[in-house]
This record gives structure tokens, C-alpha cells and sequence, in this order.
């Protein structure tokens, strides 16, 4: 199935979670958010939420630094 990621299309395996999504990108959960079609996932149901053709995710790494 094809979704937008970052802006990015990628071709998934259907029934990939977010979470599986993210261990594809290399990414830990605890380090980035991730929203689905504008909405949020909670990072608790990342393993839950498969995602659909079509979809589009955006991956937000946290950073940190500053005073």
C-alpha cells in the first residue's frame, strides 16, 4: 500500500502499524511524535493504530538543547 510520509511516498506492507512504520525508519517511539491524516497518535497506541493507503504521516523528532 502506498502513504505519505514526510512529505515522502512509500510503498508498506499492508496491516504496517505506526509503530512498525518507525522501526522501518529507524526512529525510537520515546524520541518523536507521530500524527496520522492531522491527528495525533498517542504514543501508547502506536503498536495498535495499522495504517491505511492512502494515509499521510508526519514523523517529529523531538530535540533537544538550549540554556
Amino acid at each position: 500500500m502506498k502513504v505519505i510520509v514526510n512529505g515522502e511516498e512509500r510503498e508498506l506492507a499492508v496491516g504496517t502499524t505506526a509503530a512498525i512504520l518507525l522501526e522501518l525508519l529507524g526512529l525510537a517511539a520515546s524520541r518523536v511524535a507521530v500524527e496520522r491524516n492531522r491527528e495525533v497518535i498517542p504514543r501508547g497506541r502506536l503498536g495498535e493504530v495499522a495504517l491505511v493507503e492512502g494515509d499521510r504521516v508526519e514523523v517529529v523528532r523531538f530535540v533537544g538543547g538550549g540554556h
